[in-house]
């Protein structure tokens, strides 16, 4: 059998984490709200860096916010940021450790009034995952209309880290756009369903 072709982004010998993320998990619909609060959190988190230095503290950022229980994180005091400041596994930016916590208030706000995070945010899509064709990384945009009016709603509610180019980097991880090329294997696997798929 010969390699499978992957999205570009990818790169040149990815690491096994990396390609791991790309073949389980980018594109695919997610419905589960804790797990939008993590990725809400992390395409925040993202912003000036790459996403495979995220990606590498993904399971250090799970310990240090409580498995992004966002309960949980809503409590944080000065202290906790402070333990989290101090915290080598994890992004030590005053910023985006103070914005988690106003995010995780607000997460909670939005279930309060729509009963849960999958109703609000899947409402920008109307519901449903967009198909993009795309031939390479070049022809995939930085920002969306969909994504602009995330953009515009969330701040309007007081969420943080939530511009218009990380909405959409969010709505790449969450299945809500598929950007996967029309060369890689998991461009038709994902807009059909077929996921999540095993790794390689």
């Amino acid at each position: 059998m010969g390699e499978k072709k992957r999205c570009s982004w990818t790169g040149a010998g990815a690491d096994p984490l990396m390609l791991r993320y790309h073949d389980e998990e980018w594109g695919v619909p997610v419905h589960d709200d804790r797990v939008l609060f993590e990725f809400l959190i992390l395409e925040g988190v993202q912003a000036g860096l790459s996403w495979q230095t995220v990606l590498n503290k993904r399971e250090n950022y799970r310990k240090a916010f409580h498995d992004f229980d966002p309960a949980a994180i809503a409590r944080f005091t000065g202290g906790d940021i402070a333990r989290l400041l101090s915290d080598p596994g994890i992004i030590r930016n005053r910023l985006k450790v103070s914005a988690a916590v106003t995010n995780a208030k607000k997460f909670l706000e939005v279930l309060d009034e729509y009963g849960s995070f999958d109703a609000y945010i899947w409402q920008f899509t109307n519901g449903r995952p967009i198909n993009h064709r795309v031939g390479s990384m070049s022809e995939i945009p930085a920002t969306s209309s969909e994504s602009e009016a995330m953009s515009r709603d969330l701040k309007k509610r007081g969420f943080k880290f939530a511009g218009p180019t990380i909405c959409y980097a969010f709505m790449q991880a969450v299945g809500m756009v598929n950007d996967h090329e029309t060369g890689c294997f998991r461009h038709d696997a994902v807009k059909t369903g077929e996921y999540p798929a095993h790794a390689p």
